[in-house]
């Protein structure tokens, strides 16, 4: 790719941008270099790592990549018996600390059964980790300045010895000093340091009364520096710790750079793959950013980017664009008013294909395609050079000339106005002579016009199609949408009308001009008017579409609960009827024992008569259950009751027995009947109303036992000292007469005690069918000695 299309279609911003998100200096150096390739494979696994990179960063977050530095100085000098200073050791530390990390990033990807990154993968499997010289770095050196004491226990040994001996320098010196005889001749009651030796300052006059070396005097010569000589061998023997701390300190580095010496090759390897990490991760932050995908690559000349957006436009304000060429047209020639978005239309197809064919996502929508051309050239902006005396035409015309010259097979052409800045007519037939040209070599070619003779060539010519920027005439503005397929309009008349234009002279515009050109700009309106027709047409039918896919499967769904919640209610309706015939069995065996005990000393005959009463009774219950064990809901009303209300007498047609309406209909039309002792769950459609006068009283009846139940009933029940199954009976018609009383909320007070009543009663209250919820008391309410009930 010559460095002409690169500036022209704005690539080295798009590097720039790169270059940004580089965490280190070798990285951003890396990413300098990047350019368009051509071998497709080459192209492809660079696309794939930044896949890689992509995927990882949303699904793992950024990498440990701070720390990476270049160190190919520290290990050449390392190699060649050197040793590194502080600095350059927390350099290598650094990128060993980085290696690691990147080692435990991966391996955590690994463990959390994410897809395999094959590129990545390898990379920091390559890595190496020395832990071991890392730790010994880190240990012995605290910053660029300073060795630690944990770096040896001499150099630990020699420092303790400093610090004591410059105690006792110290004490000396201030001995010295506040000693009333010497106070006289001193300058000041100070302790200085000159040339590394602890000093006093002295009056110059004064000099020969305090004895000791003399090591500085002041600028003004008023005052003498003197070594007492009572702290010269204390200095001495400080200056010979020193030199010794220094020593060890040079043994400390020399260790720790043979350390690094013998594992040069692996570290000097990790830097490079380090820098090769930070470009890819650099890769797959601009995508992110961007909000870009990956391509998919051709050989055979075909684009078809979707929903393209301009990475160097601003997001919320770029409108995305479809563009596609080369399976059934090679050359697309595209017309509209200016400021209508042509020029960035071509910009954005050359400046995606240089970014796929470097590796790079583009922000489109997934599945876009991108071709890999050997060759791109842009003829974009105004190149006038006024050194030369070139006019536009002229500047224009050399660069067509010169990319005539290179163009090879294989190559993408993107041409701005082609054939402008001369006389028109001359001009179309230059631009419909150069296009044939490339037409014939096979060459994909975009091109921007507002002649009216290239949309005829476009309508006309074989593997030649138009398109056009859309443009609002109501608003005088561009929609920036691109139209493939239909020639601009030019729109000068009807945009000179709206902006006041006087419509005879509009008139005699059109008297000017050829009839064959009015027909055509009208064939062109025409068109226009029916294709937006034809899309709004289209999005109309597609939306409706998805909404009646969506409503067949709500439907569908639907019908599966429905039919799922009709088998449920059935099995559970049967389940409770026969509970309930066997509690009936149970009771009526309990009442004839009773009886029979009672009637011990009765006649005979009067037991002849309870047996045979105990036989009708079973009779009777035996063929209830019967009846019950089949599909209560098979027989219904021709005319199910309408507006019942509680205590309402009605008949139950499959049983064939009459009782009292005990709770409404629900959504589902299910409503709750009390037979005698039984109470039955059926669907409103299985009932009959009795006569109005039977139904007016058990409304009555039901009323008035609601009335009393609701002055009567206390919103708490105390329930202390019962065990839980006396509880569980009272709660139980505590919680029916609470519902028919319609309370909301209700207490029961259990205490705190063992907290086995408590358990007990809120395991009953679980699966309660007038509860809503439960839950213990708050401070205030009883805390955990009371449960608080949501009645239904």
């Amino acid at each position: 790719m010559n460095e002409k299309t690169l500036r022209v279609l704005e690539f080295n911003k798009i590097k720039e941008l790169l270059i940004d998100k580089c965490e280190s200096r070798i990285g951003k150096e890396y990413a300098k270099k990047i350019s368009p390739i051509t071998n497709i494979k080459e192209i492809d696994l660079m696309q794939q790592e930044t896949e890689e990179a992509l995927s990882l960063l949303i699904k793992r977050g950024k990498p440990p990549l701070y720390g990476i530095h270049s160190i190919s100085y520290e290990i050449k000098r390392v190699e060649i018996g050197g040793v590194l200073n502080p600095a350059s050791l927390i350099k290598v530390s650094d990128s060993l600390r980085v290696s690691r990390g990147l080692k435990n990033y991966i391996k955590e990807t690994k463990a959390d059964k994410m897809p395999t990154y094959l590129i990545i993968g390898e990379l920091i499997d390559n890595l190496r980790v020395y832990k071991n010289i890392e730790d010994e770095i880190n240990n012995a050196i605290i910053n660029e300045n300073e060795i630690s004491d944990n770096a040896s226990s001499t150099l630990r040994n020699i420092r303790r010895q400093i610090s004591s001996k410059n105690d006792a320098i110290r004490d000396k010196l201030n001995s010295i000093v506040n000693s009333q005889t010497n106070r006289k001749y001193l300058q000041d009651g100070i302790v200085t340091v000159r040339e590394g030796r602890y000093v006093i300052p002295v009056k110059q006059e004064n000099r020969s009364s305090v004895p000791g070396l003399i090591h500085d005097i002041s600028s003004s010569g008023a005052t003498v520096f003197i070594e007492p000589m009572a702290v010269v061998e204390l200095n001495n023997q400080l200056r010979e710790l020193e030199i010794k701390e220094q020593d060890e300190i040079e043994r400390i580095l020399s260790e720790l750079s043979n350390l690094v010496a013998s594992e040069s090759d692996g570290i000097g390897n990790n830097e490079k793959i380090l820098r090769t990490l930070d470009f890819v991760f650099a890769k797959g932050k601009l995508a992110l950013e961007m909000n870009a995908t990956r391509p998919i690559l051709n050989d055979k000349g075909i684009i078809n980017i979707k929903k393209a957006r301009h990475p160097l436009l601003q997001t919320k304000v770029v409108v995305p664009i479809d563009v596609y060429i080369g399976r059934d047209f090679n050359s697309l020639i595209i017309t509209g008013p200016n400021t209508g978005g042509k020029t960035v239309t071509l910009k954005t197809v050359g400046l995606f294909t240089l970014m796929a064919q470097a590796g790079l996502h583009i922000p489109a929508d997934y599945n876009s395609e991108v071709a890999v051309f050997n060759q791109i050239f842009a003829d974009i902006g105004d190149e006038q050079s006024i050194e030369q005396s070139l006019s536009t035409f002229s500047s224009h015309m050399t660069n067509i000339v010169n990319i005539l010259k290179e163009v090879r097979y294989n190559s993408l052409i993107l041409f701005d106005e082609l054939g402008a800045g001369t006389d028109p007519t001359e001009g179309a037939a230059l631009a419909m002579a150069i296009l044939d040209y490339l037409l014939k070599k096979d060459i994909r070619t975009i091109a921007t016009t507002h002649y009216s003779q290239l949309k005829l060539y476009a309508l006309t010519t074989e593997r030649v199609r138009n398109a056009s920027v859309e443009f609002d005439v109501e608003t005088l503005s561009p929609t920036y949408r691109l139209l493939i397929g239909v020639p601009g309009k030019s729109n000068a008349f009807e945009i000179s009308k709206r902006l006041g234009l006087p419509q005879h002279i509009i008139d005699d515009a059109k008297e000017l001009i050829s009839k064959e050109n009015v027909e055509f700009e009208d064939v062109l309106q025409a068109i226009e008017q029916d294709r937006k027709s034809i899309e709004e047409d289209k999005i109309e039918a597609k939306r409706l579409r998805l909404e009646i896919e969506q409503l067949r499967k709500g439907l569908a769904t639907e019908k599966e609960k429905t039919q799922q919640m009709r088998d449920g209610i059935i099995r559970k309706a049967k389940e409770e009827a026969r509970d309930i015939l066997k509690n009936a069995k149970e009771e009526a065996d309990l009442v004839v024992g009773e009886v029979r005990d009672i009637s011990s000393e009765i006649e005979k005959e009067h037991n002849k008569r309870l047996l045979e009463a105990q036989e009708l009774l079973r009779k009777d219950i035996n063929k209830m259950e019967s009846s019950l064990s089949k599909d209560i809901f098979k027989v219904k009303s021709n005319r199910p009751p309408k507006n019942l209300k509680i205590g309402e007498t009605v008949e139950v047609l499959s049983l064939n027995q009459v009782g009292t309406v005990s709770t409404l209909p629900n959504e589902k039309g299910y409503l709750t009947v009390q037979i005698g002792i039984m109470k039955v769950n059926v669907h409103i459609s299985a009932l009959r109303r009795v006569a109005s006068q039977d139904s007016d009283k058990s409304t009555i009846k039901a009323k008035t036992i609601i009335g009393s139940k609701s002055k009567s009933i206390k919103n708490e029940i105390d329930l202390r000292g019962k065990n839980i199954e006396e509880a569980i009976l009272d709660i139980d018609k505590y919680l029916d007469d609470s519902y028919i009383a319609n309370l909301k909320e209700v207490y029961l007070i259990h205490g705190k005690g063992t907290g086995a009543l408590r358990d007990g009663i809120k395991s009953y209250l679980r699966g309660h069918k007038h509860v809503k919820s439960y839950r213990p008391g708050k401070y205030g309410e009883g805390g955990d000695g009371v449960t608080v009930v949501e009645i239904k």
